[in-house]
């Protein structure tokens, strides 16, 4: 990977409680820190939010996190990209901004072509019926606008008021594609790189089958 290199490509997408879990959840195991990095005390800091792409490329830099990016006109739906899978081999990601009945906030990140009952989610997150999260909430929460959902976007979650819930199939691959906090760019980082940002922010993701 070519840290903070931008690559032109065409049109394509990456879209997309408090809960009590069931035994078939579970969490992700410790990730070892970048070397010379203790998460306690010489953790870069996270950026004011809400954090632009630039502010997200400089923070996985200082956290020593390889990443590429790639710049296409702005998309919106899963299938608007479709023809750029064949260049960028990996797993693409749709990404869910919910929230339960009792106002828990998750986001789900799956790969694109993962079926996504949303009436039975609740059931395997063991939390309130879920709904979509309205647009301004998810600016408030993530500092993102619809169609640039994604994990990355927990760099505007410090509190941790937002749950991630990843696919246990999206860990399979072995590059991941998301937007980079807005919907004309992709970020791709392994999934290796995904786990260690995860970890060194803070976030505690469940990982579940969908």
């Amino acid at each position: 990977l070519r840290r903070g290199r931008v690559y032109r490509s065409s049109p394509f997408v990456l879209q997309a409680c408090h809960l009590q879990l069931l035994q078939s959840c579970c969490t992700l195991p410790d990730i070892p820190c970048p070397a010379d990095l203790d998460p306690m005390t010489q953790t870069p800091p996270r950026p004011v939010p809400p954090a632009s792409r630039e502010d997200l490329f400089r923070y996985l830099d200082a956290l020593g996190i390889d990443h590429e990016t790639r710049e296409h006109a702005p998309v919106f739906t899963v299938e608007e990209g479709e023809d750029i899978k064949h260049d960028m081999p990996g797993g693409h990601t749709k990404n869910l901004f919910l929230k339960d009945k009792k106002g828990a906030l998750i986001l789900i990140s799956a790969l694109q072509s993962t079926q996504i009952a949303l009436k039975h989610l609740h059931q395997t997150l063991g939390c309130g019926r879920l709904s979509f999260g309205k647009a301004e909430l998810l600016e408030e929460t993530l500092g993102v606008r619809p169609g640039s959902v994604t994990a990355f976007a927990l760099i505007n979650d410090p509190d941790q008021q937002v749950t991630l819930a990843l696919d246990a199939g999206l860990l399979e691959a072995e590059m991941l594609f998301f937007h980079p906090l807005v919907n004309d760019l992709t970020l791709g980082v392994t999934a290796d790189g995904l786990k260690s940002f995860l970890a060194l922010s803070g976030h505690h993701p469940l990982v579940i089958t969908l």
